[in-house]
């Protein structure tokens, strides 16, 4: 068996601020504690949360690394001595604490994943960050069934994507918005109803008289900010609104008497600080209700583009201008 290196390249965050501060360097090849894997990266999948990172807005868990990354794909090159689902030479993608922008990866084996029948490494390392993320809160916190309509906020996001794709495959009416008349056409194709564009239109109007001046059951949000009373507005009795980001900022004034009157619900969650039996159990029912539709490519990740990892900073120069549709990953070779 081959040895392995005992530095690899990373990607660090130099200081706090733009896409510049990501700078290839090298480290240590970390090693697999007991219940990890060593993951030889082949594709890393870049996320918001990314993004708040390199800006300082989001630090790691406790005890994660303090290189970007929370979704990879590539072979299985250590074990550590308490795993017992895979070996070494096996193909895997995984959700990740960080340490992702990196040749070689550690992840718990209770968050790695067996890669969907038929996949490249650049679509499956798409795919960890953005489905646990959008199960847990469309379907475990949103409770979305068949039949019920639903917004998504940022539809051509890669979360946008995703939560279109899986609300759609469960029978629902979907909406979502974006920020251009393309990215409306892309997400209507993608199975949305009606794709919203929201520099010409108001929102809330047209998904109230899509819905016969009801509003609708769910509302998936990145947003925040001014959106949060829009949101309640747009929302139907017993409607829910989940919020996953503050894109638009975490403060507004808000008249709570609409969510009294038709009986509102309103959460939320981050995925990282979450505990790894948490994310393992996410990671379950995912298995059970979305591989299978990956496998058979009823729905997919959506990837607007690839780049070397060394070239990171262009890829968050990418999401920043938030010009992409899908998700953007980074290769190693």
């Amino acid at each position: 068996m081959t040895s392995l290196p005992t530095e690899m390249t990373a990607i660090e965050i130099k200081e706090f601020g733009g896409p510049e501060n990501l700078i290839p360097a090298t480290r240590p090849v970390p090693s697999p504690e007991n219940d990890e894997i060593l993951i030889r990266v082949e594709a890393a999948g870049v996320n918001r949360p990314d993004v708040l990172q390199r800006m300082g807005g989001y630090a790691p868990p406790p005890g994660a690394s303090d290189i970007p990354g929370l979704e990879v794909a590539g072979t299985v090159a250590a074990v550590g001595s308490g795993v017992t689902k895979y070996k070494v030479g096996d193909t895997v993608c995984a959700l990740v604490a960080g340490g992702g922008y990196a040749e070689y990866c550690v992840a718990p084996e209770a968050q790695c994943l067996d890669i969907p029948d038929g996949m490249t490494m650049v679509q499956a390392a798409a795919i960890p960050e953005t489905y646990f993320t959008v199960w847990t809160n469309v379907f475990d916190r949103g409770r979305l069934t068949g039949g019920e309509t639903f917004l998504v906020h940022g539809g051509a996001s890669g979360i946008g994507t995703t939560a279109i794709q899986l609300a759609k495959s469960v029978g629902a009416r979907v909406f979502a918005t974006a920020s251009t008349d393309e990215k409306c056409r892309e997400i209507e194709a993608l199975g949305a109803e009606r794709g919203i564009n929201y520099k010409t239109e108001d929102y809330v109007e047209v998904v109230k008289e899509l819905t016969d001046g009801e509003g609708v059951n769910l509302i998936l949000d990145m947003v925040g900010g001014d959106y949060i009373q829009r949101n309640i507005t747009a929302l139907a009795v017993e409607g829910r609104l989940v919020y996953i980001a503050f894109l638009g900022g975490p403060k507004a004034e808000v008249n709570f008497a609409p969510v009294m009157l038709k009986r509102l619900t309103i959460t939320g969650s981050t995925l990282r600080p979450q505990s790894i039996e948490a994310k393992a159990q996410i990671g379950k029912r995912l298995i059970e209700n979305v591989w299978p539709l990956l496998s058979a490519g009823t729905i997919g990740p959506i990837i607007d583009s690839s780049f070397p990892l060394a070239e990171a900073e262009a890829a968050h120069r990418r999401i920043d201008d938030s010009g992409h549709i899908g998700k953007i990953v980074l290769t190693v070779s």
